[in-house]
């Protein structure tokens, strides 16, 4: 850690009101040229822990950056993790209010939900299938703080991975019962095709994308709960959304999310 805990707080206070205030900040890279990974994850820690004290409550965990269609438009090459809060939640059935977000773009990838704490470390992808209730595809829909996506690995970790909002579809699965790794997805936008994927994208296969993940929690002392919602990374590129979008997102074995956008966001 190089930055002084005054100067962590002020950055996690300064991201908690952009994400209220729907602004954008300069890269923190580029204004705290030494900032490390553990400056920034203590950084997103205390964003996190003010929606928290706004009234959200901690519903999950999310992987970031893991495919190589991802970091190649991003220009981050390893992966991240945030935590989801009870504000991120929306339905198939709401769709997504475009208005509460500032540059978004949308992801498709599954959900894990779980039905057995998972705590690591030593946690393996065999582990994760057998604490999951079901899996479901999912649409992320990521939005960063930092201006024009102008983001190295330290940016996005600070801003809780940027997170935005997520939803679950509602046709769910065993995880026993469909080969994650293999399945193949299909990502439509106003009716036209616009990326295909798979399981193997993520980590060689969701699972092991979560595993890394309890493992990398558990290590400082973060489980993964029962009941809690896990979204293991993006099989997609990402996709700028506006009013009057609708993606949908399927995957075989699985069936289908679809998601409606509308209102207009800051950017």
């Amino acid at each position: 850690m190089t930055m002084d805990l005054a100067t962590l707080n002020h950055c996690s206070l300064e991201l908690f009101q952009a994400w209220r205030q729907r602004a954008t900040l300069a890269p923190l890279t580029e204004r705290y040229p030494d900032i490390t990974l553990e400056d920034a994850y203590r950084i997103s820690a205390g964003m996190v822990a003010l929606r928290v004290q706004a009234g959200e409550t901690i519903v999950g965990k999310k992987i970031g950056v893991t495919s190589r269609a991802v970091q190649n438009m991003l220009g981050v090459y390893q992966p991240d993790f945030g935590q989801l809060t009870s504000g991120m939640v929306c339905t198939e059935a709401t769709g997504v209010d475009l208005t509460q977000l500032i540059q978004p773009k949308a992801e498709a990838e599954l959900a894990f939900v779980l039905k057995h704490d998972l705590i690591g470390p030593g946690i393996t992808a065999m582990d994760v299938i057998a604490a999951t209730d079901f899996v479901a595809p999912c649409v992320e829909v990521v939005d960063s703080r930092i201006r024009d996506w102008k983001i190295k690995i330290q940016d996005t970790v600070a801003d809780n991975a940027s997170c935005g909002v997520y939803v679950v579809g509602d046709t769910h699965a065993d995880p026993r019962d469909v080969d994650l790794t293999l399945a193949g997805m299909v990502v439509e936008m106003n009716g036209e095709l616009v990326a295909t994927g798979a399981g193997a994208a993520v980590q060689g296969g969701p699972a092991n994308a979560v595993a890394w993940l309890a493992n990398t929690l558990g290590a400082l002392g973060l489980p993964f709960k029962a009941g809690e919602v896990i979204l293991s990374g993006s099989q997609s590129i990402l996709l700028p959304v506006k009013d009057g979008d609708e993606m949908v997102c399927t995957v075989g074995g699985l069936g289908a999310v679809r998601v409606r956008f509308h209102g207009r966001s800051m950017v």
